[in-house]
């Protein structure tokens, strides 16, 4: 984690280097370059000199279609570079400079003081063989396939960010901000970083992990066969009935000890715990659409108490169901 010692400002500002290519996310180079760009030393002066760079320079077309204008990834754009990051792309629209991208930023991974990647920024690091051995996170769309074509790499599938050492990365899009922000706190002290979260009107640290913005829980719950989606569904719409091994085996039509058994082999957890998850997303929803009260959404979850649910709230998601409720619940009518 960054240091919580504020750490003595360099004479002049820091520079920031923002690696982009076609089809690179916007929000990835716009998020960061947001974040450094208000970030003010204690005299009022920007704190940071950000550049945007490409392998070539010039006009280079984000995934939105929005132009951005870029300089040259060269000597030059990299002089007392402070920190490099390379943003992600859209998974499904692999970029069209990676390859020789890579080549040209091989040239000049030792020269920042901070190395970092905001969301899939991290497989064009992985090709670098930089995250190799490291704690690293992407958006959580990806990160199993990060830990299949990299097995070498620690992924952490749940951080907002984490730091290895010089190497940063962060998980998907936003994120790069979190990101951004904690490399601010780093530099400046708490007081600077926290006047940027406010401005940008953020957290300073968002609580809980990525877990609590995707929606992979109906993934994870799927079998590679699709053997217990039927009874994945029964579940879903049977929340508040007694959801033990013997009644789930009912269900499936097994012997208890084989249903426990199949099940573990095809899904990877136990059946309680594929319970739990599910009534924890059942619980997610409520808290974001309905105005029960948590005791309600308790019941209605099939949890029973409200104590209960906040325990396993707090597992998956990191934060309380009411702090979860605070910040994405539906505004009172």
């Amino acid at each position: 984690m960054p240091s919580k010692t504020a750490k003595p400002a360099r004479e002049g500002r820091r520079k920031i280097v923002i690696v982009a290519y076609e089809r690179a996310k916007l929000l990835d180079v716009c998020g960061a370059l947001q974040a450094f760009s208000d970030a003010r030393q204690e005299d009022g002066h920007s704190a940071y000199q950000v550049a945007v760079v490409s392998e070539a320079g010039g006009l280079v077309a984000t995934d939105t279609g929005l132009m951005l204008q870029t300089a040259r990834l060269d000597e030059t754009t990299l002089q007392s570079v402070d920190t490099l990051l390379v943003v992600g792309f859209d998974p499904a629209m692999p970029p069209v400079t990676t390859a020789s991208l890579r080549a040209r930023l091989a040239n000049y991974l030792d020269r920042p003081r901070r190395l970092g990647s905001i969301c899939t920024g991290a497989f064009i690091l992985a090709e670098l063989g930089v995250l190799d051995g490291l704690e690293a996170t992407t958006h959580w769309i990806v990160c199993n396939r990060l830990k299949q074509e990299h097995p070498a790499i620690k992924v952490n599938p749940d951080a907002i960010f984490v730091t290895s050492g010089r190497i940063w990365t962060s998980a998907g899009v936003s994120a790069g901000i979190d990101m951004a922000l904690a490399m601010i706190e780093d530099d400046l002290g708490h007081l600077a970083a926290l006047d940027v979260a406010r401005g940008m009107v953020l957290f300073l640290k968002r609580p809980g992990g990525q877990s609590q913005f995707s929606v992979e829980l109906r993934q994870q719950m799927r079998d590679a066969r699709g053997r217990f989606e039927d009874l994945h569904d029964w579940i879903r719409n049977n929340l508040e009935a007694d959801l033990s091994v013997q009644t789930l085996a009912e269900v499936a039509r097994m012997s208890p000890r084989n249903f426990a058994r199949v099940y573990l082999r095809e899904t990877g957890e136990s059946p309680a715990r594929a319970v739990e998850k599910l009534r924890t997303e059942a619980a997610r929803r409520l808290l974001e659409s309905a105005h029960d009260p948590i005791q309600v959404v308790a019941r209605r979850a099939g949890f029973g108490d409200d104590e209960r649910m906040r325990r396993a709230f707090v597992k998956a998601y990191g934060v309380s169901p009411q702090d979860y409720r605070g910040r994405f619940g539906r505004l009172q009518d």
